[in-house]
């Protein structure tokens, strides 16, 4: 069995080890904030002083960090996963990447003899709590196969996307849709208020009819929007505008036109310069009720059902 390497424990990291551990693998783990390592040291995991101790210990490495500057400086930096690479280790990256920055690694651990995968998941922190993640991967097939059943230890969506890279396009591909999802969501359920619908009213109409399969509408919209409550954050906005941040930068590079996106990542950085990163992201449905003079909130609807509704009647 693979020794597992693991590095950064934030809210989705540290979930995802903690899964890793459970299913049988040795694990090592490291974080700047040496303190987020303690649960994980307290169940067996061995305890490693920089990625490059991790990696000394480990046959697969796993990074989930914030962003590519976090990324790059783990991997390439003076104590990182690079300087103690040999033949034969893999290094996975969940976190939401770049492209460009996850195929240029990739070329140092090939020229190494070494293996890399990128594979962001999706599910947010109670997914990876549960083990209800998406994992998308890119990279070699064969290297994919052989630590399928480890990635399957935390993630119940596991699917190879294609060539390095493509987890990532993937990820941002999916991260794209969803925020504008919500922008579109605001626009109707402003319209509906407005118009003298209550907002509970309106939620039963979304829900019963076609849009009313998608997950944000029993889960996200009732726990947040609709209750006015952005915190604490499930998906903070500084990190949603990271995301879209690299998708317009990953659009720009392929001269694909985003005109929705460019709107909706315009409301983040609104949202920063109001001090909101760390609020939930869906916070920036603030910016629509104030553009169009009314609130919606429907605080009476059972978040519970909303999200027992899902695990009844909606397919993966």
């Amino acid at each position: 069995m693979d020794r597992v390497g693991f590095i950064g424990l934030g809210n989705m990291g540290a979930a995802i080890a903690a899964n890793i551990q459970k299913a049988g693998f040795a694990i090592s783990v490291y974080d700047v904030r040496a303190d987020l390592a303690q649960p994980l040291l307290a169940n067996g995991a061995r305890s490693a002083n920089s990625p490059f101790e991790v990696t000394q210990a480990s046959d697969v490495i796993f990074t989930s960090l914030p962003g590519p500057a976090e990324v790059e400086q783990v991997v390439r930096g003076a104590d990182g996963i690079l300087k103690a690479t040999i033949p034969g280790k893999v290094y996975i990256d969940l976190s939401t990447n770049s492209p460009l920055l996850i195929r240029s690694l990739a070329e140092d651990f090939t020229a190494k003899g070494a293996h890399m995968l990128d594979a962001p998941v999706s599910g947010g922190k109670a997914g990876a709590i549960s083990g209800n993640l998406a994992v998308m991967v890119g990279g070699d097939r064969q290297v994919f196969e052989r630590i399928e059943p480890l990635l399957k230890a935390f993630g119940d969506k596991v699917f190879y996307a294609g060539a390095i890279g493509s987890g990532t396009v993937c990820k941002l591909v999916h991260n794209v849709i969803a925020q504008n999802f919500r922008q579109i969501v605001a626009e109707g359920l402003t319209l509906g208020v407005k118009a003298g619908v209550s907002a509970e009213i309106l939620w039963e109409a979304v829900r019963r009819g076609a849009v009313g399969r998608a997950r944000f509408i029993h889960e996200t919209l009732v726990t947040t929007i609709l209750r006015g409550k952005f915190e604490p954050a499930s998906f903070s906005l500084g990190l949603a505008k990271k995301d879209l941040d690299l998708a317009l930068e990953l659009a720009h590079d392929l001269k694909v036109p985003l005109p929705l996106t460019e709107l909706v990542h315009d409301n983040f950085v609104a949202g920063m310069e109001r001090g909101w990163m760390e609020k939930d992201s869906n916070i920036v449905f603030l910016f629509q009720e104030e553009a169009a003079g009314v609130e919606v909130r429907a605080p009476s609807i059972d978040a519970g059902k909303a999200k027992a509704f899902i695990t009844t009647h909606l397919q993966e």
